[in-house]
């Protein structure tokens, strides 16, 4: 248990903590996923919104019982780890470095449309140079542990969620009335790929188990708990009902901005512009930061090689996992760059990484959890494997990297049981 736990530091309080969940959950795939769910689904898309809501409450009963029952800030790999093994917790590992590397390269390709959108430059020439100049920018930072706090993303978070709800209000009401039929276009199963494509917003919940030892009192949990809850149901309905009611945003490069503007004119759109590419640059700081100290405390596990953790003095931002991401994350970018790579099929493969993550997760809440806990993590994981199944052909990228980190912790293993071997038979002087 950490100090923090015991009253020695600063706890948590329900304010703070409730603005860090918020933070953890409302990111920059406001920017861009609930645009393209309505495009998916049509004003279909705002059950999709209503099934994600009824799920998360399972949901994250499940993650603050772990946090409260099994404290630790390693994350979901600690919880896959005590209970379903080493093996099961390669696989998610290796499927969340993936769900970063993915879903690094789709938000900073979205910021570099925000970018373009403000400048008014060429798309073909403004994107590209906005994409390397942040994402250099993001790796220079993490080299240097320059990293952003959660006081900055929690203050970057709220600012764009304000001017959005603000717009909101000022859209909405009068045309409350527009553009619900057809009522599903496309399709009732259009429905549940929008589902799969909105879990993206409603990844971050994990964080109530890793922050749930930081708080005095388990009652103040459960406060911040039921505050942050209540306040993203309010944020994602009204998003859900202004993406609707409002085509302003669909098909921008640049939507969240465009929908602002129709409430508050350019000046409006600009700033929620500067907001949104300060939130992919603040979120993508914080992200890669997670990802390489979760590389490197997989190597040190005996996950992967342990090449990413040899050789590194630093123990705050570790530099060779830092720079394998980077690589990675570049080269889906180039792939973009190239017409290779959609920024659609980025999303749809991070969504698919994101959701087998839970799935995996869920399945170690329902072997430690007990009662009525037990039978929450149990419906959650019902329900998150229904929303896998709109993966289609997508669930295979998760899937080759579960295999890939499963081959790499078989392989890290059997070179460390023939090290122990090859001392054992060594003769002795």
């Amino acid at each position: 248990m950490t100090q923090a736990a015991h009253g020695s530091e600063r706890p948590l309080t329900v304010a703070r903590g409730s603005s860090l969940y918020v933070a953890a959950v409302v990111g920059p795939g406001l920017l861009f996923i609930p645009f393209v769910a309505v495009q998916v689904a049509g004003p279909a898309a705002i059950v999709a919104w209503a099934a994600l809501l009824i799920l998360s409450v399972p949901l994250v009963i499940s993650f603050a019982a772990l946090g409260l029952r099994f404290p630790s800030a390693s994350g979901v790999s600690a919880y896959v780890r005590v209970a379903l093994g080493s093996t099961a917790a390669a696989a998610v590992g290796a499927c969340f470095l993936a769900e970063v590397v993915l879903g690094g390269a789709a938000v900073v390709l979205i910021g570099g449309d925000y970018v373009a959108a403000l400048t008014g430059g060429t798309r073909e020439v403004v994107v590209p140079i906005a994409v390397i100049s942040m994402y250099v920018m993001v790796i220079a930072a993490n080299y240097a542990g320059l990293r952003t706090s959660t006081g900055t993303q929690v203050v970057l978070s709220s600012l764009t969620v304000s001017l959005l709800m603000i717009a909101v209000v000022g859209i909405v009401p009068e045309r409350l009335h527009r553009h619900w039929l057809p009522f599903a276009p496309h399709g009732w199963w259009a429905v549940g790929a929008a589902a799969n494509l909105l879990v993206w917003l409603f990844f971050g919940w994990e964080t109530m188990a890793q922050l749930a030892s930081e708080f005095r009192q388990p009652r103040d949990l459960r406060r911040s708990v039921a505050f942050s809850f209540a306040t993203v149901t309010c944020i994602y309905i009204a998003m859900a009902i202004a993406t609707i009611v409002e085509p302003s945003g669909r098909g921008s490069s640049a939507p969240l901005a465009d929908l602002v503007a129709v409430a508050f004119g350019r000046a409006g759109r600009d700033v929620s512009i500067a907001l949104a590419v300060g939130l992919t640059v603040g979120t993508m700081n914080v992200a890669t930061a997670a990802a390489a100290r979760l590389a490197a405390s997989l190597s040190e596990h005996g996950h992967i090689p342990t090449w990413f953790a040899a050789g590194d003095g630093r123990r705050d931002i570790p530099r060779r996992p830092l720079f394998a991401i980077a690589l990675t994350t570049l080269m889906l970018m180039l792939a973009n760059a190239v017409s290779l790579l959609p920024t659609g099929a980025l999303v749809r493969a991070t969504a698919a990484c994101l959701v087998s993550v839970y799935v995996l997760t869920l399945t170690a809440a329902v072997r430690l959890l007990e009662s009525h806990l037990r039978r929450a993590a149990l419906l959650s994981l019902a329900l998150v494997v229904v929303v896998a199944a709109f993966s289609s052909f997508y669930l295979l990228v998760p899937v080759s990297a579960a295999l890939i980190g499963i081959a790499l912790h078989r392989g890290a293993n059997s070179r460390q049981d023939g090290a122990i071997v090859a001392r054992g038979s060594a003769p002795r002087c």
